[in-house]
This record gives C-alpha cells, structure tokens and sequence, in this order.
C-alpha cells in the first residue's frame, strides 16, 4: 500500500511539472514578428497599424504547422478589432465550391455537412476548424480562390502546353520564365513536396498558374466588394512577393503587405529580405504571435 502512494504521489507530481512546463510555454513570449524592410522587431498592434494600409494581406503558411493557422486568426481578429471589414481568401477552396462557404459563414450549413465539402477541397480539417468556426461566428465571408486539382496536378506532370483547348479558353498563359529568386525559391519547395522526380519546368508552370488563377479570382473580388480587406491564408510558396502578390500587381492597384512564418530549409531569417516579403513571423509554430 505505502509502494502505492509512493507512485501515486511521484506520478502525480510528474502531471502537474509538465502541466505547469506547457503553461508556461503556452503564454511565453516565443513568437515575434520581424519588419524586414528595417530589421526591428515589432509588436502586433503596430504591425496591423501598417496593415490597414493595405486591402490584402498575405498570411503564409506551413499548412501542417497549427501555430502558423493561430497567428492567421490573431491578425484576423487584430484586423477586426481595428474597425476593417474583413473577409477571408483562401488556397484551400476552389471558385466551384464558393456556394459551400457561403452557406457555412450564413449559418445554413451544419458542420457534418460542410466537412463532406470541406475535405473534397482540403484535408486537416482539425487545425484549420478555429477559423472557420470564427468566420462563421462573425459572418466573415470566405472566398475560395483556387483551381481545379487535377488541372495543377496535369500540369505538373505534362506541363502547361498538356492541358485541352476547353481548359486553356479558361485559363491564363503561363510559361516558366522566371528570375534566379524566383527559380531559386520554387526548386526549394518542390524538394518540399511529395513528387521530387517531377520535371522544374512543369512544377514551375503549375506554380505559377496556381498563382495567376488566385491572384485574378482575388482581383475579382476585391472590384465586386471595395470595401472588404481580404486576408489570403495560403501557403509559403503562393504568399511570397513572387507568387500571387506580383500576379496580383500584374492585375490590380490594389496595396498589399505579406507576412510569412520562418520555415527551416525554406524561409529563415539570414536569407529573406524586404523582397520576399514585408514581415517574418518568427517563433509561430511554438507559441502564440505577441
């Protein structure tokens, strides 16, 4: 019996050590954001003070990373607080099932039944579901911005000139002329992806299409609602100044900042500059942004 409480009483005080060691790392000052443009590190209240300058703003993303999808919601929410009237784009929603976030955000869509959409579109519904609850919550339109998958996927594989006459009437012309940051930039992400025997020149095509398509579904949005600031949740390789935002500038007038997380291997601190991006998110994947 005495052996028993020994154990009872070591476990316990085991539970609360790691309780206390995770609390402590949960309201810890980990993350902080970094204004590429001057080096200094900045707080989150005069960072949105420049973000409201701007009627996008690229929010990047590791999709697998939950701290990533935390920091997107509290610059949504800072935006909110701000006085924006926000809405919400989004890579991972084709324009065909606009109608399924539109029913989600109205309320007119129970959770089982969006998830059947949902994960038509995309997948890792558990650390993507706070912001969608939010939106909906606050009535935050949602825009789906992407393309048909089995187009990307052809395209990656064949490259651009595969796709059909009826596909190509729809699309944008791309071609991979791109300069060395750019080439240097989608080489690293597509070691990244699964498919590394992929052609560069057809995964740079499909790269690039991914953007042109979003960048010109966003610049339509943005001239049906000009009063809405749309926050792009998107990942790294299709938020960077590169990718849709000099698509997008191609298109449209519209102001934008883009804010990326520092990502081992793809984006850190010694290598990214103002060029690449407006604001490095460090330390998002460990704590909340502060």
């Amino acid at each position: 019996m005495q052996v028993s409480m020994k154990y009872f009483l070591k476990s316990t005080c085991y539970v609360f050590a790691v309780f206390l060691i995770l609390s402590l790392a949960a309201t810890s000052s980990l993350a902080h954001t970094v204004e590429l443009a001057t080096g200094k590190t900045v707080a989150l209240e005069e960072m949105v003070d420049d973000l409201q300058q701007a009627r996008v703003i690229f929010v990047g993303e590791d999709h697998q990373e939950v701290g990533h999808h935390r920091a997107q919601l509290q610059i949504i929410k800072a935006l909110e607080k701000a006085g924006k009237k926000v809405a919400i784009g989004l890579e991972m929603f084709r324009t065909d099932s606009q109608q399924a976030l539109d029913d989600w955000v109205a309320g007119n869509m129970i959770t089982r039944d969006f998830l059947i959409i949902y994960n038509q579109n995309w997948n890792m519904w558990g650390i993507y579901a706070d912001i969608y609850f939010y939106a909906r919550d606050r009535k935050i339109p949602m825009v789906g911005l992407n393309i048909s998958r089995d187009i990307t996927r052809l395209v990656a594989r064949k490259g651009f000139a595969a796709l059909s006459e009826k596909q190509l009437k729809k699309l944008p012309y791309v071609q991979c002329r791109v300069d060395k940051a750019y080439m240097d930039f989608i080489r690293r992400a597509l070691g990244g992806h699964k498919g590394q025997h992929i052609q560069f020149k057809n995964f740079c095509e499909a790269q690039l299409l991914w953007d042109k398509v979003m960048a010109k579904n966003l610049s339509d949005y943005l001239l049906k609602n000009p009063d809405k600031t749309v926050v792009v949740l998107a990942g790294g390789t299709h938020s960077w100044k590169y990718g849709i935002p000099a698509q997008l500038a191609e298109i449209s007038d519209a102001a934008y900042r883009v804010l990326l997380p520092e990502m081992p291997d793809k984006l850190v601190r010694e290598t990214i500059s103002e060029k690449d991006a407006d604001y490095l998110m460090i330390g998002v994947d460990k704590a909340p942004l502060h």
